[in-house]
């Protein structure tokens, strides 16, 4: 039975606007709310403490360490180690051993004095937490965060950092690397805060230019940001209604920061703030683009406009 209530006039216009529209979601169910954010990071936290459990059940022999870095995937895994990341440990299942980033990796561990363990594959499932391995995985000690001035140091002329504000998706930061890695990128700056780090997820879509690639973590970015302005960098924030568009760009031949922001939200205000330029990628068929796709459409452009100029 409906309620009685008035059906036309302004007070009708009220009444069928709040009909069918249901209650409220909980903050924590709103993807842009600060309480979804402490809900992904607590179930983070749980997985991460699942793992660790049913790592236990493992002999001690093959037990990763603690607060160890996995690397699953002969793709990952070999880029790893081709990149001189630090190499403790090498989990190997069936005949993953016939490859031939396989025995790239084997020969590495045997020059570092790394232990090989040959595991069953539910023993490995176990090792990277049911992660696509491939038949291998590898164990690192914890990522190594650079500083901003390691990056500023290892930049070259005309200069190019990405920065991430609030890219809380840990396959976009792993795309980033990837595309910074391909197109000249010196380093990649991340906030403390909501933001994804460097795991296994990120190393296995970077395809190991998460060893390449640095990657720096600050207190504050938009203060990070001032801070660069200050050294000579221009910064150049991406935005769905930026005011100049991509092709128009004038700024491609500077020391340039490429900021982008987290899909949906965007760049945050005080980020924004601090751009020399907000700049749009002209697009048909979509409202928007992610994360890692507009960064690596923005390094591209610049990357070719440099070439063509030199």
């Amino acid at each position: 039975m409906k309620k009685k209530g008035p059906r036309v006039g302004s007070g009708g216009q009220r009444r069928r606007g709040l009909e069918g529209k249901g209650p409220t979601p909980k903050a924590e169910d709103r993807v842009y709310h600060p309480a979804h954010q402490r809900k992904k990071e607590r179930e983070r936290r749980e997985a991460a403490r699942a793992a660790r459990e049913k790592a236990r059940e493992l002999p001690a022999k093959i037990r990763p360490a603690e607060d160890a870095e996995i690397i699953a995937g002969r793709n990952a895994a070999v880029e790893a180690v081709r990149a001189g990341i630090p190499l403790t440990q090498v989990f190997l299942a069936g005949a993953a051993a016939n490859d031939d980033r396989v025995s790239e990796i084997l020969r590495t561990a045997t020059a570092l004095d790394a232990p090989v363990h040959e595991v069953s594959r539910s023993q490995l499932d176990r090792i990277t937490d049911g992660a696509v391995h491939q038949g291998i995985a590898i164990e690192s000690p914890p990522y190594e965060y650079a500083s901003l001035e390691e990056l500023i140091e290892r930049d070259s002329h005309p200069g190019l950092l990405i920065a991430l504000d609030s890219v809380t998706d840990p396959h976009n930061l792993g795309a980033v690397l990837r595309s910074g890695c391909a197109f000249g990128a010196a380093g990649v700056i991340i906030p403390q805060r909501r933001s994804a780090s460097i795991n296994e997820a990120v190393w296995k879509v970077s395809a190991g230019a998460a060893a390449r690639l640095p990657v720096a973590r600050v207190t504050n970015l938009a203060r990070t940001l001032t801070e660069l302005k200050e050294r000579g960098y221009f910064i150049v924030g991406t935005d769905g209604a930026g005011e100049v568009s991509l092709p128009d760009l004038e700024l491609f031949d500077m020391p340039l920061v490429i900021v982008t922001g987290s899909e949906g939200r965007g760049l945050s205000r005080l980020v924004a703030e601090r751009c020399d330029q907000l700049v749009s990628i002209p697009i048909t068929g979509v409202e928007s683009l992610n994360a890692a796709v507009a960064t690596g459409v923005v390094l591209y452009d610049i990357a070719r406009r440099r070439k063509e100029q030199s």
